[in-house]
């Protein structure tokens, strides 16, 4: 008969094996004080700070971060899109590394081709009809604009100035103050005027809220004379526009709400739709992503343009945020967490259509304002 011995395993040694994972341990604490030591230790040109870890991060598409935190918690898996896919870790280091966007051809040719500064804006809801061939224009006025001032005609009248003696809660301003209207101007070769403007819009939306009990104020500042008496470029407007705002605010502190009023460049057909019989002049909201408020400025929009949706299908075209190079980006949200830029119709539109949007504009801001104090009140 074979034998077969009788195999006996090895017995390990209790204390080499102790030994061996206080030595793997000591390795890596040593290895980690260096490099803790070389940071902290190393000039100020080749240290790493926060600011330099956001301007990584802001290379990642946001949507990436949703995906990231879906690593660590499954809850996040409902915050994406259905049937996205969750991005490899090659697609995301790409995105770091490069600053381009797989399957995004917006993230390289924005950068090459002149005019498509609008890759720098990101869709947050699209309303009917918005898309990347639809998001708002901004062109540059002549430099003589202050003096067109007394050409534009108003045909529709403002409603009478209301005597109430209501506690200021929403400030109004424009600082691109003379965007105007051809409908308007006798000549069609510029769309700016000093007088006929997007301000009597703001006019026309104070007046409305304090018909519906919230006080307002419109600002009247001339920002393009305010350009052209300090050599300021066009797209130096909201640094020029900042001191008014912040001084307002300091003056005032029941100022809650800050209102950006614009008028779009797009043909009539895309900020314009008819609803029960009348033209409006459709609605866009705008936020800078640059911001420390552009969470809770976005959430304000949002919640604008989904009453808007319910009470008036199709008036708003959504909400969009901007950020990166060749916009703002701030938009002078950075001063409230209650601001927002809203852009009412276009340069083809009616006075009176857009009176009508700034109408229904207060409208559904006012059921939103008195809900949100009777919540804050309880």
């Amino acid at each position: 008969m074979p034998k077969y011995k009788k195999w006996k395993g090895k017995r390990s040694n209790p204390f080499k094996l102790w030994s061996k994972w206080l030595g793997l341990a000591t390795v890596i604490l040593l290895l980690l004080f260096i490099g803790i030591g070389i940071l902290t230790g190393a000039k100020t040109t080749y240290r790493i700070y926060s600011d330099t870890i956001q301007e990584w991060t802001t290379k990642l598409k946001g949507s990436s971060f949703i995906y990231l935190f879906e690593m660590e918690n499954r809850l996040y898996a409902d915050a994406h899109p259905e049937g996205n896919q969750l991005p490899s870790f090659t697609t995301l280091s790409f995105q770091l590394l490069t600053s381009l966007t797989p399957n995004d051809p917006r993230s390289l040719l924005g950068r090459e081709i002149p005019g498509l500064y609008s890759y720098n804006s990101q869709i947050i809801i699209a309303g009917k009809g918005t898309d990347f061939s639809t998001l708002p224009i901004e062109s540059e006025p002549p430099l003589d604009v202050e003096d067109k001032g007394e050409k534009g005609e108003v045909q529709e009248k403002q409603k009478e100035p209301s005597d109430n003696t209501l506690e200021d809660k929403v400030f109004i301003y424009q600082t691109h103050n003379t965007e105007s209207f051809y409908p308007h101007l006798p000549d069609k070769s510029t769309a700016y005027d000093g007088k006929v403007n997007i301000s009597l819009v703001g006019e026309r939306l104070a007046q409305s809220l304090e018909e519906k009990g919230i006080g307002a104020t419109v600002d009247q500042t001339d920002v393009a004379s305010i350009l052209k008496e300090n050599g300021m470029k066009h797209y130096q407007s909201y640094e020029a526009m900042r001191p008014v705002v912040k001084e307002a605010l300091a003056q005032n502190k029941s100022l809650t709400y800050f209102f950006d009023l614009h008028r779009d460049s797009l043909p009539r057909d895309k900020t314009t739709i008819t609803i029960n019989g009348k033209d409006y002049g459709r609605t866009i909201f705008v936020i800078g992503a640059e911001n420390e408020n552009y969470e809770e400025n976005l959430k304000l929009a949002s919640e604008m343009h989904k009453r808007l949706e319910d009470k008036y299908p199709g008036l708003s075209r959504g909400v969009i945020t901007k950020k990166g190079s060749g916009v703002d980006g701030v938009y002078n949200q950075d001063i409230s967490s209650n601001a927002i830029l809203i852009e009412f119709g276009g340069v083809y539109n009616h006075l009176d259509e857009l009176y009508r949007s700034a109408d229904v504009m207060a409208e559904v801001f006012s059921e939103y304002y008195f809900e949100d104090e009777k919540v804050s009140a309880d």
